[in-house]
């Protein structure tokens, strides 16, 4: 197993995080396997989809209809809502593995890899790419 962690910036705002061209270089030289992407923080999770047609827009959207930046939440410290944060996890797990053949993603089409982040109190993010020989 080959692995390695990135440090990311995601600003002061809600983010979709495109970081498909970082994890086709992370493989590019390795033979079949599987990429774990995975981003060990409490408040932020890794998706699959589409980004550059309003999908991330949509996501971040549909997150805010399911999660809304209020005061319902009990876990309260941060800014207004940061609940939320700590529970978009259990919709948008922490992780994703993506296969890997030679040496290339076999993502579909219109797919990326993702940072999804919510969490406006915390603009650094650490994203391990980890790489398992097949």
């Amino acid at each position: 197993m080959r692995s390695e962690t990135t440090t990311y910036h995601t600003g002061d705002r809600e983010r979709v995080l495109d970081l498909t061209r970082d994890a086709e270089e992370f493989c590019s030289g390795e033979g079949d396997g599987l990429l774990h992407v995975f981003v060990p923080h409490a408040t932020a999770g890794i998706a699959i989809l589409e980004t550059g047609a309003g999908s991330d827009d949509d996501l971040l959207a549909a997150l805010a209809d399911l999660l809304p930046a209020d005061d319902r939440w009990r876990h309260r410290h941060g800014s207004r809502g940061h609940g939320r944060s700590h529970v978009m996890p259990a919709l948008i797990p922490p992780y994703a593995t993506v296969p890997v053949i030679g040496g290339r993603l076999a993502l579909g089409t219109w797919q990326s890899i993702c940072l999804v982040d919510l969490n406006v109190d915390n603009d650094r993010r650490e994203v391990r790419f980890s790489f398992l020989q097949g």
